[in-house]
């Protein structure tokens, strides 16, 4: 009866300390995670954070005004990076389109809203070879050029890279984002503890509340 009598007095403690987690207070496990191994960044005294995420995700295109605007506000704090992620067993279009435009220093944030535009407002999937081409080619890129790195050696590599890193960071949810290659954050988790969010505004302004402390505890620990 005793035990009984502390288990329930301990469920209760775990509830009330889970309810009274929140963006503002974030506890590891609830609206954040800490890897298990550290990655290796190369951002000097900055921060970098690294963004994973997925054209076709419809919870990407939705966050990415709010992230590029949370990221320039950041200036010199930190550094700021994206990897798209990779599909186990496909070969995402989509995701060479990125690798191919940084390949060729074509790749900024008016070229990454406009591929988010393409697909989420103008409904072009580009998950065919051609449907990219075409787009690029309205773009004003050099086609052939492009097609010739597409399908380089080196656009191979970066896909390879991203299925790594993806393992590395044990990415199974995007956009998920990465701080300083110690913590890992996302609209969803920032929301654990509180539950509070009705909308995805509300999600994304919890995920950049948290982020902003991680970015604060890494630069901390920095010293």
């Amino acid at each position: 009866m005793r035990f009984m009598k502390w288990l329930a007095g301990a469920l209760m403690l775990g509830v009330v300390a889970m309810a009274s987690a929140s963006p503002a207070d974030p506890k590891n496990g609830v609206e954040y995670r800490t890897l298990a191994q550290q990655q290796p960044v190369e951002a000097g005294k900055k921060i970098e954070v690294l963004e994973f995420f997925d054209y076709a995700c419809p919870h990407c295109h939705a966050f990415d005004p709010d992230l590029t605007a949370w990221a320039k506000k950041q200036g010199d704090n930190i550094v700021f990076k994206r990897m798209h992620i990779s599909r186990q067993g496909n070969d995402l279009p989509q995701q060479k389109m990125y690798f191919t435009l940084i390949a060729m220093g074509l790749m900024n944030d008016a070229m990454h809203s406009k591929i988010f535009q393409e697909m989420h407002v103008n409904h072009n999937r580009m998950n065919r070879d051609e449907m990219v081409f075409d787009f690029i080619a309205k773009q004003g890129i050099d086609k052939q050029k492009f097609i010739d790195t597409y399908r380089g050696f080196g656009v191979a590599g970066s896909v390879r890279r991203a299925g790594s890193m993806m393992d590395a960071y044990t990415v199974d949810s995007w956009p998920l984002i990465a701080i300083d290659g110690k913590y890992i954050t996302s609209p969803t988790m920032a929301n654990e503890g509180s539950k509070s969010a009705s909308s995805e505004a509300q999600l994304h302004a919890q995920a950049l509340q948290v982020m902003d402390i991680l970015v604060a505890k890494a630069k901390a620990e920095k010293k």
